[in-house]
């Protein structure tokens, strides 16, 4: 068994810290949103399984080695026959970064549902946690994602991550709400909502399929809508339920990179969630995993471990003798 397990592409990131084209000095590192949030999870102390498939090449070897480093199980397919993505991050200018993708045919994007279905009989997880960004990479990606959240009996939860560079609006639309049925738990931005509901009031309707709904908003935090009562059996328009709605806004800190702070956002909420916490308590430590990310380079580097997570609470440059 298994706390948790997610599914996806990870890739071989490479990241300057001026623009690539001038060449010199370049970070090599992994990236990928699943793979972050699992280490997310692990670092809170929590067994945490990652499956997807590389290239039988060094990159993937890069890969395997870093999660098992960060107590992240692992269950990956070494493929001859496909490479391992890659993605590289730049910055023209000090705070903007610029994101490159090599990942078209990867070996990620050939997960297969038989792949799935036998992870999750095998392992039983407790949470599975997929993203819009697995099935976007190919049909068979798209179906073992679908398999995956039908096959299992686990709490799933479902993080929108819209990617504009894999497929349209319409597409994700069509994929990401055939996925809600499953649903648990969705993280979404404010300007994701569309992609799963046409309705004037997303978070009302989405309430009537999944659990709770969570929404993110950069600086301005972040907001949690959970159902206090069971899924209604009642069709849009008539009652519904009652609705705990909690917001915490973003922490004080000083921000040097956004990028990967949504996923740990939503590693702290994942893990709040085993622990059994309050829906207030979720969110708490989410904002908290976020606020952390965002202040080092990397996808996942500056994660907290538990032990961590009230380190924010000192006042910024603050020497702990």
């Amino acid at each position: 068994m298994t706390d948790l397990l997610t599914l996806g592409e990870t890739m071989v990131s490479v990241r300057t810290e001026r623009p690539m084209r001038l060449g010199g000095d370049a970070h090599l590192s992994i990236a990928g949103s699943e793979s972050n949030v699992a280490i997310g999870v692990a670092r809170l102390g929590h067994d945490v399984t990652w499956l997807s498939a590389v290239g039988n090449d060094e990159p993937g070897r890069l890969i395997q080695r870093t999660l098992r480093a960060e107590n992240v199980g692992t269950r990956i397919r070494f493929s001859d026959e496909a490479f391992t993505g890659f993605i590289a991050f730049d910055q023209p200018s000090h705070d903007i970064t610029r994101v490159s993708y090599h990942r078209r045919g990867s070996a990620a994007s050939t997960l297969t549902p038989a792949e799935t279905t036998a992870a999750i009989a095998e392992l039983s997880p407790t949470l599975l946690h997929v993203t819009g960004i697995t099935p976007a990479l190919s049909d068979t990606a798209r179906a073992a994602t679908l398999a995956a959240v039908r096959t299992t009996t686990a709490q799933v939860s479902l993080d929108v991550n819209y990617r504009a560079r894999l497929w349209s609006r319409p597409d994700a639309a069509t994929a990401l709400r055939e996925l809600l049925p499953h649903v648990h738990t969705v993280f979404a931005s404010d300007d994701e909502l569309d992609l799963l509901t046409d309705a004037e009031d997303p978070i009302t309707d989405l309430l009537r399929t999944v659990q709770a709904v969570v929404v993110t908003a950069g600086g301005k935090g972040a907001w949690s809508h959970t159902r206090t009562t069971p899924a209604p059996d009642t069709p849009p328009g008539d009652s519904f339920p009652e609705v705990l709605t909690v917001h915490r806004p973003a922490l004080p800190v000083t921000v040097v990179d956004s990028i990967g702070a949504g996923d740990a956002f939503v590693s702290g909420y994942l893990s709040a969630t085993l622990d059994g916490l309050a829906p207030e308590a979720r969110l708490d430590r989410a904002t908290t995993s976020g606020a952390f990310c965002v202040t080092a380079y990397g996808d996942w580097e500056s994660l907290p471990t538990r032990e961590d997570l009230t380190l924010l609470t000192h006042t910024q440059g603050t020497a702990l003798r």
